[in-house]
């Protein structure tokens, strides 16, 4: 009698070796990206080449097109990932502050954790900030959608500092929030780890925020 083979004792094997390819998968697109945020956050947008990009994720640069269907589709995953860490980092910091935190507390915490992310945490966060004016519109029109979520997350920061007292009521909002994150995304243009550390320009950028909000 000639047994039967196990179909089912071979469905795990077939089953590992797809979630192995998958696996593998999601980290050369990986790869990819974290490279072309470096690429970007170096040579901004007209200069991000694939070839650049490949060298620095170690593919030959067809390869990428097995991930991404063309170079701004790309770069525009990678500006969305850079916006949405930025919010998810500042979101994270505000959470733990807890309920009683107060207001300018808040705002200030907000301050911090923007600095974090641009300055240090993500080469993602500072590509998205410094390429926005080169974007072209199709992408341009995408990382909106995620800059206004993230305005208004400050703008729920600033007014209830107004409605708390602890900032100006004489200031208008809206120029007190722009004028706030204007200064914030500015800072990956100019800042160097030998010109101060990043606790030096947070606590700078805090007084600063905090001397010009306040009433008086």
């Amino acid at each position: 009698m000639h047994s039967e083979p196990d179909v089912a004792a071979s469905r795990p094997v077939a089953r590992r070796g797809r979630e192995s390819e998958t696996s593998k998968s999601a980290l050369t697109r990986e790869r990819i990206l974290n490279a072309a945020a470096i690429v970007l956050n170096r040579n901004g947008y007209a200069g991000t080449r694939l070839s650049d990009i490949a060298a620095i994720a170690e593919l030959q640069a067809p390869a990428i097109y097995y991930h991404f269907a063309s170079r701004d589709e790309l770069i525009q995953e990678v500006v969305q990932v850079g916006l949405r860490r930025t919010m998810n980092h500042v979101r994270k910091s505000l959470d733990a502050l807890g309920p009683g935190a107060r207001p300018m507390e808040r705002i200030l915490t907000a301050v911090g954790a923007h600095l974090e992310i641009v300055l240090r945490e993500s080469e993602f966060a500072a590509a998205a900030i410094r390429n926005a004016a080169q974007l072209p519109p199709a992408i341009r029109d995408v990382q909106l959608l995620d800059q206004r979520r993230y305005g208004a997350l400050w703008r729920t920061l600033v007014t209830e500092g107004i409605a708390e007292g602890e900032v100006s009521g004489d200031l208008d909002p809206w120029a007190a929030r722009m004028l706030v994150i204007g200064a914030l995304n500015w800072a990956p243009e100019w800042w160097r780890e030998e010109r101060g550390t990043l606790e030096d320009i947070v606590h700078t950028a805090r007084l600063l925020v905090r001397q010009g909000l306040s009433p008086g």
